[in-house]
């Protein structure tokens, strides 16, 4: 589990900066909070979310229950339950979004862009969906009519993300450039 290691010193390295500089510029009400430390420190949890897309599981509660739990056990010691990890799961948005945004590849001159289909329900089930009702639209592609959103990505010629945005199905590719 050498890249795991890998990993997880990646996001460790990373939080020890973003979370101490992440409570001083969060706002609050002027009331006193905890901030308790939870079993899943957020490095952890950051890097349980990126092994997760790594490993292309289709579910989270799967990869959880029958990945993380019986054979990472030793790599994560301190493992809440299932029901309490998605609920920890938000915290580590903000921190993933900042991560990104530091460690994405710097522009060589040469970028390709591109943008793939996000369908958030099957067309025969457009009218009653309610979820991103009024953000999703419905949209074309060379294979056909979705309904949901537009991946835009900007890549160099090293395969370095530089960019990306979600836009509404119906936006053309050439309007986020």
């Amino acid at each position: 589990m050498e890249n795991l290691t890998e990993l997880y010193c990646l996001m460790d390295d990373f939080c020890k900066d973003f979370e101490p500089k992440m409570h001083e510029i969060l706002l609050n009400n002027g009331s006193k909070r905890r901030r308790r430390s939870t079993q899943l420190p957020l490095a952890e949890m950051m890097t349980l979310v990126v092994l997760f897309h790594q490993l292309r599981f289709s579910q989270f509660k799967v990869f959880y229950l029958y990945y993380v739990r019986l054979y990472l056990r030793k790599e994560f010691p301190n493992l809440p339950s299932y029901s309490r990890c998605v609920e920890l799961l938000p915290r580590s948005a903000l921190a993933l979004t900042a991560l990104f945004v530091s460690i994405k590849g710097k522009c060589t001159g040469l970028s390709v862009a591109d943008s793939t289909p996000i369908a958030v329900c099957d067309n025969l089930r457009i009218r009653r969906h309610k979820v991103f009702y009024g953000i999703a639209e419905r949209g074309k592609t060379s294979t056909g009519w979705f309904f949901g959103f537009k991946l835009h990505v900007i890549i160099n010629h090293l395969g370095e993300i530089l960019s990306f945005r979600f836009t509404p199905g119906n936006t053309d590719d050439r309007k986020p450039l």
